[in-house]
């Protein structure tokens, strides 16, 4: 049991709790003890993929916290809490409710290389502190601004094909100020249902409660912060209502199983499976073949010198058997992070 296993993180569990119901589906399954970490953080009031590194996959998890992720996420104007998110308190009201219009037109500002500023409420640390514990705690934190890359920044309503009314994604607000109605088609007849194509779209001139986009980005980025700052160069104020994590380095939704299905497979002792090889999460780097005596040498930590590769990294195999992450410069091998397999 050594490689990866991807959760479909339900709505208020943690990471670590996702590690310990893997680790618990190991021990009920009869698999025995293995090091169990996950590769990526994921809010309690975010769902979607959270890989599970189990076995030697372990020593990998480190460079899926360094991976690209994409998020869907809902911006509910109108409101800032204190968290950036729906379980926090309002510190910040606006009448102002932007259009869909308005909304694509900020969008190309936070594409790209940004610097944005990290929520308070954050697992930060400040002088050997959690900046959300020092700030439940009653003190002030105010985190330096950090550079992060945004891939791609767009509304799922746009770009290839016919508008589309996405759940959550739209909301009328009236010029009176009374809660949002449904939407309506342009001719008057009723709402589309979700998924159903719109040959026209009068919602990008509509006024929005919220609205929902997908974010490609790099490590570092807080989708929660991505959402205030969206909102304030729409001259109003927000916070996030919904986060979903669609994909986390090479993995997504494709193969990411529930909590009830994960129990389901322990129990029939088939996690196996669902078990994604180790090799899965190094799919960008080429393999490099190894003989019999270069694999032996590179488990005992020796360097191969001489070979025909080009200066990068590679995933070292013997017979399709992981033995190792390597970096060849000049011709030399050297391991980055070895397998016990």
């Amino acid at each position: 049991m050594h490689g990866w296993i991807i959760l479909d993180k339900p709505l208020g569990l943690g990471s670590t709790q996702g590690v310990s119901a893997v680790k618990r589906a190991l021990r009920s399954g009869g698999y025995g003890k293995f090091k169990v970490g996950h590769g990526g953080t994921l809010d309690p009031l975010a769902t979607g993929v959270l890989p599970i590194a189990i076995g030697e996959a372990t020593k990998l998890a480190g460079r899926m916290l360094d991976s690209d992720k994409i998020y869907d996420f809902t911006v509910m104007f109108g409101v800032q809490t204190d968290t950036l998110d729906a379980e926090g308190v309002s510190i910040a009201t606006s009448d102002v409710r932007p259009t869909l219009a308005a909304v694509e037109a900020v969008l190309a500002q936070f594409t790209g290389p940004i610097s944005q500023v990290p929520p308070a409420y954050s697992a930060l640390k400040v002088d050997g502190e959690r900046a959300y514990d020092l700030v439940r705690a009653g003190h002030e934190v105010v985190l330096a601004s950090r550079n992060v890359t945004i891939h791609s920044l767009s509304s799922p309503v746009r770009g290839g094909g016919p508008a589309q009314l996405v759940e959550g994604g739209f909301r009328e607000r009236s010029a009176g100020g009374e809660p949002p109605s449904p939407p309506v088609q342009a001719d008057g007849g009723p709402p589309p249902r979700v998924g159903e194509e719109l040959q026209d779209a009068p919602l990008s001139h509509t006024s929005l409660e919220e609205v929902t986009l997908t974010a490609h980005v790099s490590k570092g980025t807080y989708i929660r912060s991505l959402a205030r700052d969206i909102a304030l160069a729409l001259g109003t104020v927000g916070h996030v209502t919904m986060l979903r994590r669609t994909k986390a380095g090479p993995f997504d939704l494709t193969s990411a199983i529930s909590l009830d299905k994960l129990d389901e497979l322990a129990r029939g002792n088939a996690l196996e499976d669902v078990l994604l090889p180790l090799r899965v999460a190094l799919d960008d780097i080429p393999a490099l073949s190894l003989t019999p005596g270069q694999a032996g040498a590179l488990r005992q930590g020796r360097i191969l010198a001489g070979i025909a590769a080009d200066d990068g990294q590679y995933f070292a195999e013997l017979d399709a058997v992981p033995v190792a992450l390597v970096e060849v410069k000049d011709g030399d091998v050297r391991v980055v992070r070895g397998f016990n397999l």
